[in-house]
Parts: C-alpha cells; structure tokens; sequence
C-alpha cells in the first residue's frame, strides 16, 4: 500500500529511510507547538485552545502534502505570520483575534483560486527577487525584535522608544541562555536542538521557582474556544483588505520558496529546474491554511525545516505523513505547552529571524535600484511593527527609486499596480 501511494522505489527510498526522515523534521520543527501559543495566546486566545489547534492544523497539512503532493516537506502555522497576527493585527490595527483569523481564513482561500486559476506563478514572477529577499528578511528582524523584547532584554522608552532592559533579572538572562543553546545545539548538529533549548530553559525555570510545575502529559485540551470563532463582519472592511494581501502575500511567496529549495535539494526538480505537482503542493499549503483558521490559528505555511528530513534520506510525502502523525501525538503534552514562558521560546525566535536575514547574501549590493528597497522593507517591517506597512513601502520605493534613476520600464506592471494601492492606502 505505502509503495501504490508513494512510489517509494521509484525515489530510491524505503518505509524505514522515511519514517528516520519524518521523525528527524518533526524533532526540528516541534518548536513551533511551543512558539504559536505563546504568540497567539497573547491576543487573549486561549493558550490550550490554540495549542490543539497548531498541532492539528500542522497534521492536517502534512497530511494533505503526504498524500496529495507526494513531498518530504512537513507544514505547521508559519513563524513571522503569527507575529503579524498578534503584534500588527490585533495590538497595532486593534481588531480582535476572531476577525483577525477571518481574515487569515480570506488570505487561504484566495490563496486556493490562485492555485486553481494559476495565477501565482505570474504573481511570484512580477516581484522582483531582491524584493523576495528583503520581505523574508524584513520578516527575520521583525521576529528579532519581538524576541528581545519577549526575553525583556528589549523594552520600552518614552523619549526614544527602545531602550536595554535590565539585564540582571530572570528574564532576560534566561533568553540570552536559551539563544546561546540554540545556537550551540544547532551547530553541533543535534536533532531537536531548538525544541531542546526550549526545554532546558523552561526546566530553569521551573526549578528556580520562576514556573508552576502542572505535568507533562494529559488528555488533549478543549478546542472549543477557538474553533469557528471567526468574524466575517469585521474582515470584510476595506480596510481589511491590505491585512488579507499582507497574509496571502507571504504565505505564497514562503510556501514557493521552501517548496523549491527542499525540493532542490532532494534533487526533485525537473530537468527544467521546476518542481512537478507544484500545484498540489501549493493546494496543500492553502488547504492547511483555511482549515488552521476554522481550528483557531494563524497561516499554516511549508517548513523549510523539512531540509533536515531530506539530508537523511526523505524523498517522497511518507516522510511529511510521519511529521503529522508526531503531531498529532503531542497533543497528548499540552502540560509542557503550558509551562514554556515567553522567554524561553526567545531563543527560537532569534534563531529562525537568522535563517531568513541569511537571504540578504543573495541581493545585488553593487546595484543601489536594487539594494535600497531591500533596506526599506528590512528596516521598516520591524520599526513600523507591520509585515504589510514593510512590503507596502518596500514596493513603493522600489518603483520610485527605478523611475527617479532612468530605469522605469524595468518595473513589473504588477508591482506598479501593488505599488499605487499601497500609496493609496498610506495616503487615505
């Protein structure tokens, strides 16, 4: 049956290669089931509700990328969407997490009829590459940001707005602990290295008096507080509308290229350099998401953590198969979920902003037209703590800067289009 569904000898792999493969993603990526509560629940979702939510949302992706696509490539509620979510949604624009996940379950289903009609191949091709490259590091420092000031190593100042928190305390000590570990586990090549930097932290913490023991295994939680919890009222407003671009718009572009890039390297590229059954992958990406939002979660999105399965062998959906059935296991553990304080996922968040700033080694610095707007979009995602204010500005300067230096026709009419509706937006 496993050889009909997922022509593993035509791969050149095995149910054992697979399953070592699976369990090696799920060990690299279990962060997350401790990351998207926390980030979440700051909404005032409740943290078990969303918990429940993640591990399912993250099962029912790898499920659909397994079985439909035939991709090693595992799916869980994306990093640098639930910070958007939280943090520009709900805290910045004052919407309240039901209408901010009506809006995520928009940005899924737009995300669908592109697939369907094939419209993102011409979407993913109108932006120019270094813009890619900047939004995915814009994303990085955002969620740097939100890191430090997680661990309280960043706070608050009346005069210039950010200033050093006071190193000194539980906090912030913690963090830096828990990035060092992250850092030291993941060069040291240890499977879960990230998921266990969380745990020796949170351990700290516990022991120290600084957290409540509550267990670590029990009966999966009550989804009811987050499940069909959306409000469609408020996210059909046009103001809205900039909120569903800003989701869709990342979860494409971050779905294509950790598409691409695992398949690159499961050499599972065509001889033309592109991926076959790009647009079932990209259905289970956009699935996924639309079913996260009804469970009570923020875009789920491709890992590109799923290179780790693919560097012991994973080649074919067997391996993302594997991934979920982990996940659904955890939900035996939401004790553990629980007790994970915000500063002990810091470390994490830091770790994850430094995969996507490793981009910028890809932007042509020579070529200012092409290197400003990069630095537009990086600096302003964080400092306007907005993904979609970062990508909307990054798009108006990008036409701008092109147009003042004598090189507008090598502006896509795409982005010129993308780029007058930001403006208008801004201006209105």
């Amino acid at each position: 049956m496993l050889e009909r569904l997922f022509k593993l000898k035509d791969q050149g792999t095995d149910v054992k290669t697979e399953v070592i493969a699976g369990i090696t993603t799920f060990l690299t990526m279990a962060y997350i089931i401790f990351v998207n509560p926390s980030i979440l629940s700051q909404t005032g979702m409740d943290r078990d509700a969303v918990f429940v939510a993640t591990c399912l949302a993250a099962a029912i992706g790898c499920f659909i990328m397994g079985l439909v696509a035939n991709y090693p490539v595992a799916q869980a509620p994306g990093m640098g969407l639930n910070a958007f979510f939280t943090y520009t949604v709900v805290f910045q624009l004052g919407y309240t997490w039901q209408v901010a996940l009506a809006a995520v379950f928009l940005s899924g289903v737009c995300f669908i009829l592109l697939s369907l009609f094939k419209i993102r191949e011409w979407i993913i091709h109108s932006i120019p590459v270094s813009l890619r490259i900047g939004i995915s590091a814009g994303i990085g420092m955002f969620l740097a940001l939100i890191a430090l000031q997680n661990a309280g190593i960043i706070v608050d100042h009346p005069v210039t707005l950010l200033q050093i928190g006071d190193l000194s305390t539980f906090g912030p000590a913690m963090g830096a602990l828990g990035f060092f570990l992250t850092i030291g586990l993941v060069k040291r090549e240890i499977k879960g290295g990230v998921m266990i930097a969380i745990l020796i932290v949170t351990v700290l913490g516990i022991a120290l008096g600084d957290i409540q023991y509550t267990g670590i295994m029990s009966t999966p939680p009550s989804i009811a507080p987050t499940f069909m919890q959306l409000d469609f009222a408020g996210a059909l407003e046009i103001s809205m509308l900039s909120v569903v671009f800003a989701f869709l718009f990342v979860d494409v572009f971050d779905t294509a290229g950790t598409l691409i890039g695992v398949a690159q390297k499961a050499n599972l590229l065509d001889r033309k350099g592109r991926l076959p059954r790009l647009n079932r992958a990209m259905l289970a990406d956009s699935t996924a998401t639309t079913v996260g939002a009804l469970l009570g979660t923020s875009n789920t999105t491709s890992f590109v953590e799923s290179v780790s399965g693919v560097a012991v062998g994973g080649r074919t959906g067997l391996t993302a198969v594997v991934v979920g059935c982990l996940f659904l296991l955890a939900l035996f553990f939401s004790p553990i979920a629980g007790m994970v304080p915000p500063y002990a996922t810091a470390g994490a968040l830091f770790y994850v902003a430094i995969l996507m700033m490793s981009g910028l080694v890809g932007v042509d610095w020579r070529d200012l037209t092409e290197a400003a707007p990069v630095v537009v979009v990086c600096l302003m995602t964080p400092l306007t703590y907005s993904i979609a204010h970062g990508i909307g500005l990054g798009f108006i300067s990008y036409c701008a800067i092109k147009a003042f230096s004598g090189k507008f026709k090598e502006i896509p009419l795409s982005l010129l289009a993308l780029s007058g509706l930001f403006l208008m937006k801004f201006v209105m």
